[in-house]
Order: C-alpha cells, then structure tokens, then sequence
C-alpha cells in the first residue's frame, strides 16, 4: 500500500496553490487527458526533460502507439527508434516491458490499483502516485523534482532529498498537502509552480501564491534548498568506434540490453582495427581519424574517436544478423540510436568521398 496518512482536511497552502492554479496552471498539455496510458508515457518522458521538448516526442509516440496494446506489441526496436533523442533510454526499454506486463497481466487494460501501478517496470512511488492522480483523481502524494524543490524551499528543509531522512521529511510534507479533492488538479498545480515559478534559477516569488510564508523566502536562504547532491569529480572514459564504409552502408551493431545505450544499434568500439578487419573478412584501402566528440552521462564523461575504415566491399560473407547489419546510409534507421551515433552517421552522409563510395 502506498505509505499515507489518514488525509487531513485542506491545509491553506493547498487551497492557496488549487486557487493559483485556477488562474495560472496549465490546462492544455497534450497528456491532460483522463487516460492513465496517456499519463503514464508522458510521466516517463517528464523524467529528467523539460516539458517543451516532451510534446513532439509524445505526440509522434503516440500517433504509433495509440494504447498500451500497439506499444506492447511493437518490437523494441521500434520503440527505442520513437525514443531517439530523448536519452536515459532505460525508460523506453521499461516503458515496453511495463506495456506486455499490462496487456498480458491485465488484459491490455492499465491497472488502477497504486500496488500494481508500482510494481510495473520504471515506475517508483511519485511516478505510480501522479499516474493514479492525474487520470483517476486517486488521492496519492507525489515527490518529483519540481515539488521537492517547492516543499523544500517553504519549509526550509535541510540536506539533499537523496537522503533517507530528507526524503522522509519531504514526503511527510508532501502527503499533509495532498488533499482529499481534486487531488488531479493539486497535482498538476504542484508540478506547474515548481516548473513556472519556483524554479532552480531565479525564481518568480513575488508571483508564487505560498511565498508569504515561505521559510526559504523570508530568509533569502532560496538558493540553499533543495541541499545539492556532493559532487564527485566525473571519470573520463575514452573509446574508439569504428564507422566501416562500404557500398553506401556502414555496418552497426545492437548492444546489450543492459548498459549505456542498451539495446540501441551503434558503431563497434574497437581496439585494434586490423583484427576486426580479419574477423570480418573486410580489406581496406583508406582510413580517416575523425575528430574527438565528448558526450557527458550523468557519472562520468566519454571522449568518442570515430575511425573511418573505407572498406573496397562488403565483405562477401557478410550477412544481416539479429545483432549487426550493414546499413545503408539513404535508408531508414533499424531501431533507436544513441545521440551521438546518430551524429556521425549524419555526417557520413554528408561526405562525399565517404557515402558515395
């Protein structure tokens, strides 16, 4: 069950921010619709990106998966080619394995319960709680970024929500605010006054309808909440990807399903081009050293040094597998690819002397 309180009766930040949101709060999102389906993908596409940058992403997904049937049914290829550019691609993986859970499991209908909601995979307490809230007007507290950020600041809670006791104190909050109606509403406000006025950089407070009493605000303290996770110094990892040409393909490989980028196709990374040549029966006539590309994960960084290996042909044993292919540059991609592959092989396509070998 999911760890509430007995609800309490409205408390005055409640009806101050269900009021704000009757004159501010944003009415028209493409997902603001009482279809759970609808409101989950778009909750796991909120995750770590900004709501502008979500609608055409959630728009072209669900113009090819109308219902939680048509995603479960599609191949994972397909969902992670509607998901390229969106990044954390763990979610998308997820979001297919939580979609053949419902249809198999729940007879293609989205469960209600908050247990069985929580259960399914990629979906924690605060996202199974605005699911249930947002489309059923189920009486869940929530805790994403932006109502951390809020609670935190209001009643000036100290440390970093990544700690158990923080957590703990936040979620009290978050649950004491919840009220008993329109909790859709109160949801959607909480997420729109973290998103619109308490923001992480400067923050709109003399347009927020709780700063009369925030704690953060009467101190000018509203930098210090929420406490900052200790930083680490990132790791820099190097790699070397290897874009062998060759007929207008170049040849992919899907990786793993777990991992960085899993289950997209990328570019093998190499150590030593001579024996992946041998291996594949590939001889070449010409290589090019690319310029290094840096792209930054969350724990560490990855300098990428593309090679380009123009091979005089497929190689003659080469064939189409279920984890490689030789893929031609004018075609439709295979499946999703990870931002900075899909980089260089934009830029393959744009050098003559490679693509039109």
């Amino acid at each position: 069950m999911p760890r509430t309180t007995a609800p309490s009766p409205l408390t005055e930040f409640a009806a101050r921010v269900l009021a704000w949101f009757d004159d501010h709060g944003r009415k028209d999102l493409p997902w603001q619709v009482k279809d759970p389906y609808r409101v989950w993908v778009s909750e796991i596409m909120l995750q770590q990106t900004q709501v502008q940058t979500v609608i055409p992403y959630y728009e072209r997904f669900l113009s090819r998966f109308p219902d939680v049937t048509a995603l479960a049914d599609a191949p994972v290829d397909d969902v992670l080619h509607h998901w390229s550019g969106l990044g954390y691609y763990a979610r998308a993986r997820n979001l297919h394995k939580a979609a053949v859970i419902v249809r198999d499991e729940f007879a293609g209908v989205f469960p209600d319960r908050f247990e069985d909601v929580e259960a399914l995979p990629g979906i924690g307490r605060s996202t199974a709680g605005a699911i249930l809230a947002l489309s059923k007007n189920q009486r869940h507290p929530i805790l994403d970024g932006n109502v951390k950020r809020v609670l935190a600041r209001h009643d000036a809670i100290d440390g970093w929500p990544g700690k158990t006791a923080v957590a703990k104190a936040l979620w009290e909050l978050a649950d004491t605010h919840t009220p008993v109606e329109r909790v859709d509403d109160y949801t959607q406000a909480m997420m729109d006054l973290g998103a619109t006025l308490c923001t992480r950089t400067k923050p709109r407070c003399f347009d927020c309808p709780v700063a009369s009493d925030c704690t953060a605000h009467a101190a000018g303290t509203i930098d210090a909440y929420p406490g900052k996770k200790p930083k680490k110094e990132k790791p820099l990892k190097q790699t070397t990807m290897l874009l062998a040409v060759a007929d207008g393909a170049v040849y992919l490989e899907r990786r793993p399903p777990s991992g960085i980028w899993g289950g997209l196709w990328s570019f093998p990374e190499v150590s030593d081009v001579d024996e992946w040549c041998a291996r594949v029966g590939g001889e070449s006539s010409e290589r090019e050293q690319w310029r290094t590309l840096r792209h930054s994960f969350s724990h560490y960084d990855l300098d990428i040094e593309p090679l380009v290996l123009m091979l005089d042909a497929v190689p003659a044993e080469a064939h189409d597998r279920d984890d490689a292919l030789w893929y031609r540059l004018d075609d439709t991609p295979p499946g999703g690819l990870a931002a900075p592959v899909s980089f260089l092989i934009e830029t393959l396509r744009n050098t003559d002397h490679v693509a039109n070998r």
